[in-house]
């Protein structure tokens, strides 16, 4: 690990899997995926700047659902130029309006299922009412 500026810094596999709460397995298939390309001393992974932005918004976006494609697609336009910042806000906005819909009718699916479990908890409650106690 280095101590010159944040941009030169740079992170141990272990360091940056412990930082982003990920295994190393993890961090090994996404370099095998080339969603990462750590630098090689010796036989130690050496993480830049780059990569741990990288991890951060590709750990993002499958928090939010999105398939390891779609977080390449995000991530490989952050590495653009500047004028593709554009390009990469309209498409992360539209998969989030995408993951935002289907969140929606989960939570309406979930609230439905709920009520109907409320229903038939109570109507078993008020037959175990009616009935004797006894074994």
């Amino acid at each position: 690990m280095s101590t010159a500026p944040e941009q030169a810094r740079t992170w141990t596999v272990r360091e940056l899997a412990d930082e982003l709460g990920v295994t190393l397995r993890t961090l090994r298939f996404y370099e095998a995926e080339g969603l990462v390309s750590p630098q090689r001393e010796g036989s130690n992974r050496v993480y830049s700047q780059r990569d741990r932005a990288r991890l951060r918004l590709i750990q993002r976006g499958r928090r939010l659902g999105m398939s390891l494609r779609e977080c390449r697609e995000i991530v490989d336009m952050y590495d653009g130029a500047a004028s593709s910042e554009r390009r990469q806000l309209e498409t992360l906005l539209a998969r989030l309006d995408d993951i935002a819909a289907d969140l929606r009718a989960r939570q309406e699916d979930l609230r439905r299922t709920l009520a109907e479990v409320d229903d038939v908890a109570h109507q078993c409650r008020s037959r175990l009412s009616e009935l004797p106690r006894g074994r």
